[in-house]
């Protein structure tokens, strides 16, 4: 196998709720804008980057049942992570108007981690069906191998007993 895989199945696969995964991921996202306001004086590049993986990690981490709530999730997070380093000033309503701009002029990084969660979610939902598929097959296939005989076996009965009659 090669290098990567086998260091991304080294890696930790806790399975967080709906809720787990946006409090992760939003918690995640808060500590990372203050490190950003704080070494790099609010870089909306490096914001950006750094939710990619954390959206990735949460649609990776989330339980199969929840994973409709990762693409949900994780924009909240952004928007919760911005709040550091949109820079309002003058009150409520100035920090307000400063996370609606800084939302609406990185909706690119937003769509793009928001993507990331969604894809991962999808292929997650879409191998999670197929083996729930091919579990069922197997049951059924043993099943419907004897059931099949059994039923056979139930015809072959009956008419022999309608030529005795």
């Amino acid at each position: 196998m090669p290098p990567v895989v086998l260091a991304l199945r080294r890696l930790p696969s806790p399975r967080l709720t709906g809720l787990g995964a946006g409090l992760f991921a939003s918690a995640v996202m808060l500590a990372i804008g203050f490190l950003d306001l704080l070494l790099l004086d609010g870089s909306p590049v490096v914001y950006g980057l750094l939710f990619l993986p954390v959206s990735a990690l949460t649609a990776l981490w989330v339980r199969t049942a929840d994973l409709v709530t990762a693409p949900i999730g994780v924009p909240i997070a952004f928007a919760v992570g911005v709040l550091p380093i949109a820079g309002g000033t003058g009150g409520l309503g100035g920090q307000a108007m400063a996370v609606v701009t800084a939302l609406a002029v990185h909706a690119g990084w937003l769509y793009g981690g928001t993507l990331v969660a969604g894809i991962i979610a999808s292929v997650r939902k879409v191998r999670d069906m197929g083996r729930r598929q091919q579990r069922t097959r197997t049951a059924t296939g043993t099943a419907g191998t004897n059931g099949a005989a059994g039923a056979a076996g139930a015809v072959a009965k009956s008419s022999k007993a309608a030529k005795a009659r």
